[in-house]
Parts: structure tokens; sequence; C-alpha cells
């Protein structure tokens, strides 16, 4: 791994963490996505990609590989999307991000879908987050100017039924994340926008499991997003791995009758990306290098790997051994009660080992249907961890469905 600066990058980490200093966010400075920095934390360049989008699986504890399909399988799991009821479908969401810290960091999500026949369904889908205005600096902390560094995610995905249970489902996105705005240069490096491009696969089965009384419907998920290649903000030679990433996930729903039913899911999260590896240092402390400039693994491995390299590698790459591997993988569960397939109450839970970031909060919402065709839903979250960077995020999503003729 080349010894590079990357002076913009880390001055826009460090602004962020300057920007949310406070007597009691210094105790555990967060970066975007809500995790202590101070722990093993496995990062990428977009990690919005992963953000939950909307309100409903938000409100189960970021559950979604195996709930029952709506108009946001896109994101949670493409293989669902042969599966909806309705023709077509409009969805969007919005969240303001770390909204006890600052106020004009919002994520908003835009989604929508159309059958094409009895098996087979296409969607479209459009992500985006604002960070807000800030004030660059260079390395040295010189002022270069405001800019309101935003990503960008446009993608498209087609599904479709292999059976009347199994179901198969591809999705393409481009991105684009622009953290410097019009700077040519930071700090004598070239500066510009990241661009790359993402591909979604997903698997997606569904049985009732006492068919003659339809008491029950099994199902569970499979998928692996975001693959595709590093990302780069200034040369070729610092690139970033996006958020690849594996969920599995399964789910129960249980009919009490014609009107209530309660559904059980739940799923597991593993970033395929290398695991930070931990690096040998000299007796002073410094870094060691080797005659090409490069550090020196001293447990795990270089994480400057290609593409496939980094995403299978990333199963057995953690300095710790499997130990540290299963710390890597986070846990949701969710609950969703339904009444008249009108109104929904939602409670779910997600974990992250703390040598992994440490993000556990609880989650709770509802949803709401109006005459089969407008739906309203709402998610709150609550953290384990006082003063959490993520405390009282709330998501809220609008949804307009068109039923069949």
């Amino acid at each position: 791994m080349k010894i590079s600066a990357k002076p913009f990058v880390y001055s826009f980490h460090f602004l962020w963490i300057s920007l949310l200093s406070s007597s009691v966010i210094a105790q555990n400075s967060p970066i975007i996505t809500g995790q202590d920095p101070d722990r093993r934390v496995i990062t990428t360049a977009v990690p919005f990609l992963n953000f939950a989008p909307d309100s409903r699986h938000s409100a189960m504890g970021d559950v979604g590989a195996a709930t029952s399909p709506d108009a946001f399988s896109a994101h949670w799991n493409v293989g669902k999307l042969a599966f909806v009821e309705n023709d077509m479908a409009f969805s969007l969401s919005y969240s303001p991000w770390l909204g006890r810290l600052v106020n004009d960091m919002f994520v908003s999500y835009l989604t929508g879908y159309k059958k094409i026949d009895e098996v087979s369904a296409w969607g479209i889908d459009l992500r985006y987050f604002n960070m807000g205005d800030i004030q660059l600096t260079d390395g040295r902390g010189n002022q270069l100017g405001e800019f309101t560094p935003r990503d960008i995610a446009i993608g498209g995905s087609y599904s479709r039924q292999l059976s009347e249970n199994l179901g198969i489902g591809i999705s393409a996105r481009f991105i684009h994340s622009n953290l410097s705005g019009n700077l040519s240069s930071v700090g004598g490096s070239e500066s510009r926008p990241g661009v790359s491009v993402g591909t979604d696969v997903g698997l997606y089965y569904s049985k009732e499991v006492f068919p003659a009384d339809k008491t029950g419907v099994w199902s569970w998920g499979a998928t692996i997003t975001n693959i595709g290649p590093k990302i780069t903000y200034n040369s070729a030679e610092d690139l970033d791995f996006i958020p690849t990433n594996l969920r599995l996930g399964t789910a129960y729903r249980v009919n009490f009758n014609e009107k209530n039913s309660l559904t059980f899911a739940l799923d597991f999260n593993k970033l395929m990306v290398p695991s930070p590896p931990i690096w040998a240092r000299n007796e002073d402390g410094s870094l060691q290098i080797d005659e090409n400039g490069n550090l020196i693994p001293q447990a795990g491995r270089d994480p400057n790997r290609a593409l496939l390299s980094g995403m299978f590698g990333s199963f057995s790459d953690a300095p710790g051994g499997f130990r540290e591997e299963l710390q890597e993988v986070m846990i949701s569960y969710g609950m969703e009660y339904i009444f008249d397939e009108v109104f929904a109450l939602r409670a779910g839970y997600f974990f992250e080992n703390p040598n992994k970031g440490g993000r556990r909060y609880f989650t709770m919402g509802l949803g709401y249907v109006y005459k089969e065709k407008l739906g309203f839903d709402f998610s709150y979250l609550v953290p384990q961890v006082q003063n959490h960077p993520l405390a009282e995020t709330l998501r809220f999503s609008l949804t307009y469905n068109i039923p069949r003729l």
C-alpha cells in the first residue's frame, strides 16, 4: 500500500469531526455512518448507499432481505420486485441525518416500479445525500471556501419470477460523489468528484407454510449489493472500495385471521471489503515501510487489493482471525403487525459489535394506507448509547400505489 496523504479526504473527515465536536461528542467522535471511529471500523467511500432509505424497514431494525415486497425492494433485495402486488407504485423518503448535531444534512430516496407482466417487473431509484454547507480547509487549516458536499446514485432494476415461489433480480446504478466542488487542487493534489458504478444481485423465496388455511408464510432472501470498481477523489493511486455488502435474511408471517397478521424478520449483513490490518511499527512508534514505500502489515492483509480479491478475501483477512470475522457481521431483527392491510405497527433492533463500530439501537414506527393507494410511514431510532450521533433519527416515507385493473 503506497503511503499517500489523501489531503482532501482526510481534511473532509477532520472537518466533520471538528464541526460536530463538543464537550459531549469529543468523548466519542462520530463519523457520518454513526460508528465509533476509535474502533476497528471497516470504512468505505459513499457509505450512504447502505443507509436504510425507507421508514418501513428502518422501523424494523433495518431488516429487508426477506420481508414482503414493496416499492423499496430495489434497495433491500431486488429479487422481491417481481412479486409486488400492484401494477405500479412510486415512493419518496426523507430523513434528516445526524439531526441532533447539524440542521442541514439529509438523505432522500425516490423509487418506483412497473409490472411488465405477471412474472416480471422493472424499477428505478434515485438516492441523494446532502451533507450540508461546510467550510473547506486544507491540511493546514487554511480556508478554501464554502461548499455543499453531496452524493448521488441513480439506477434501474429488473426482477423475474423463476417459479411460483422463487424470484431473482439485478440492479445497476451510476454513482457520483462530489466532496470538493470546483476546487482544482487541495494541498498540491488534484481533487475531483468520485465516479463509480454498482450492481446488485438478489434472490427471494416465499412459500405458504400451511397452504390449507393460509396461516403462515415463510420467506428467505440473499443479496449482494454495490458490486463495483473502487472510487477515487484525486489520483489513480488513491482508490477506495464502495460498500459492497452481503445480506442474508428470513421472515415468517403469521396470519391470525383475515384482518390481523404479525411478521418476524431477521437479517445478517457483512461488508465484502477488506478488513483494516494492524500495521507494523518501529520502536519509536512510526509505521514501518518496505523498500518500495509500502506499509507492512503486522497482522491481516494489505487492503490495497483488486475488486474480486477484496470481496472474496474479506471473509478471511481480519487480523483477529475467524473471531474477528464474526464480529464484522451486523444483526437486524424486526417485527411488523398489520391490521386490515391499513394500519401497521413496527419495532426492531440493530446490533453491531463494539469492536467494529458499536452501533446498537432500537427502532419503532407506524404506517397507514388510505384507500389502498396512498401510504404514509414513519420511523424513529433510539440508540443504546447516550448522546449518540444517530439519536432521534427520523424517516418519513410516502407511497402511491396503482392497483392492477
